[in-house]
């Protein structure tokens, strides 16, 4: 069991973190810009680092500083929350490099989900079933002839990045050809990846997620599930648990 855990992130994640910390008897060392330095996960923590700055890449994007403080302190575990670090393998990899267990997927996960067109490939390979899509798009041309094989409507995607952006849904060929440069220029300029590829929108849809937590020696479970179907701008509003008219 570890005795002194790093909580690389803030807010209520954080105080979510430390609550559960404390009921296992496990010490938590939080983080802090300083426009955070007041803060309830701040004040909750046992140990705190503190991270002179208030952007994102002095403060909690700053591995060799956090890694640094957090080596000082023993730390033996890091918990990244989501978002700011909990997907970037450099960070996983650096933690495991100095001894601290990253509290997540192993890096390798990471980088077999982190771009969309390659975990519908692993997916494909497990057997999963799936919406027809395509593989990535090299040109508009190909656009065109994978959506006329899908069927329109159909969803234009970017490979990487989330929060509902880079995608367009094309109702027609006219449409498809006046978003493909608009959507790639996107996601060249959002997530420094460009790649784009088709998937067949369904009308009317549930977006219904399902939660896997591991504990890395083979033992898997599955969470109840969390209906986000309402959405604004292809982005969650509010998740439903347990989903309603679903068996």
């Amino acid at each position: 069991m570890f005795k002194k855990v790093l909580i690389a992130n803030r807010g209520a994640i954080a105080t979510r973190i430390i609550r559960t910390l404390k009921k296992m008897g496990i010490q938590s060392v939080a983080l802090a810009s300083d426009a955070d330095r007041a803060s309830l996960h701040v004040q909750q923590a046992d140990e705190v680092i503190f991270l002179p700055g208030n952007v994102a890449t002095e403060t909690y994007l700053n591995v060799p500083l956090i890694l640094a403080e957090a080596q000082k302190l023993g730390v033996d575990a890091v918990h990244p929350g989501y978002g700011f670090l909990s997907e970037n393998t450099s960070f996983a990899n650096d933690c495991a490099a100095m001894g601290i267990t990253f509290i997540g997927p192993e890096p390798d996960h990471v980088e077999g989900f982190g771009l969309k067109h390659v975990a519908r490939d692993l997916a494909i390979k497990s057997k999963v079933p799936l919406l027809p899509g395509s593989e990535l798009l090299a040109s508009v041309a190909e656009a065109l002839t994978e959506a006329e094989r899908i069927g329109y409507p159909v969803m234009l995607k970017s490979t990487a990045g989330g929060g509902g952006i880079g995608m367009q849904k094309c109702n027609t060929e006219a449409e498809l050809l006046g978003a493909f440069e608009q959507v790639q220029r996107l996601s060249q300029n959002s997530f420094g990846q460009a790649g784009l590829f088709l998937e067949k929108f369904v009308v009317n849809a549930r977006h219904i997620e399902i939660q896997i937590f591991g504990d890395g020696q083979g033992n898997v479970v599955s969470f109840g599930e969390r209906d986000c179907s309402l959405q604004r701008r292809n982005q969650k509003v509010v998740e439903e648990t347990p989903a309603m008219g679903i068996d």
